[in-house]
């Protein structure tokens, strides 16, 4: 039988395997050209789960933001960022990871194990874990993680957006739509921008 939504199956095999604090660890913004990765890790309370969860791209805008502030009162949140520059330096993978393992590590209650988006394990994390494919329409914590993150990033690019408005960064957080592209065109490159992407190292390049 297919799952139609995420549920608390895998963190409740964790449990019964004597790992008392579950972290769903997720990221958002490998696509963008611009703006930093966002990494969000949820630690959720077992009797005190929000209703709803789910892939935060399945959400409405709305309903994210309703589930942010619920998650964030009723679970052990930390949210983390890899910078362009960071990005630029080790690449975007890395970057994701990097911001992942500062999610984790900056978690004020400590995470003995993790669920991990993905099907690659972040270097650094040496905490047991576990990586799900798929992971946040799969798990609740990793649901919880991702729409963590995705808010985060949009409310900073909507911000980074008052400073560059040509780019339309508060409705295509970053990434590379049309409207995005043209701003590109008519004025050229902001610090925010991602140098090593290519079609930003294109127009560096052809300038």
């Amino acid at each position: 039988m297919i799952k139609i939504a995420p549920d608390f199956s895998y963190e409740a095999a964790a449990h019964r395997r004597g790992f008392r604090h579950v972290a769903g660890v997720d990221e958002v913004g490998r696509g963008p050209l611009a703006g930093p990765v966002v990494a969000a890790a949820v630690i959720l309370n077992p009797d005190d789960i929000p209703d709803g969860l789910n892939d935060s791209k399945t959400l409405t805008a709305k309903r994210r933001e309703a589930l942010f502030d619920q998650i964030k009162a009723r679970a052990a949140v930390c949210i983390a960022e890899a910078t362009v520059a960071e990005i630029e330096t080790v690449n975007i993978l890395q970057a994701s990871h990097l911001a992942m393992v500062r999610a984790v590590q900056g978690l004020a209650v400590r995470a003995d194990y993790a669920l991990i988006d993905g099907k690659q394990v972040p270097f650094g994390l040496t905490l047991p874990l576990e990586p799900l494919v798929k992971g946040d329409a799969r798990s609740l914590s990793i649901a919880a993680a991702s729409i963590v993150a995705k808010v985060w990033r949009d409310r900073l690019m909507v911000d980074l957006a008052q400073q560059h408005p040509h780019y339309g960064w508060e409705r295509n957080a970053g990434y590379p739509t049309p409207e995005h592209k043209a701003g590109l065109k008519c004025h050229g490159v902001s610090p925010h921008h991602r140098r090593t992407f290519q079609p930003i190292h294109n127009i560096l390049w052809q300038d």
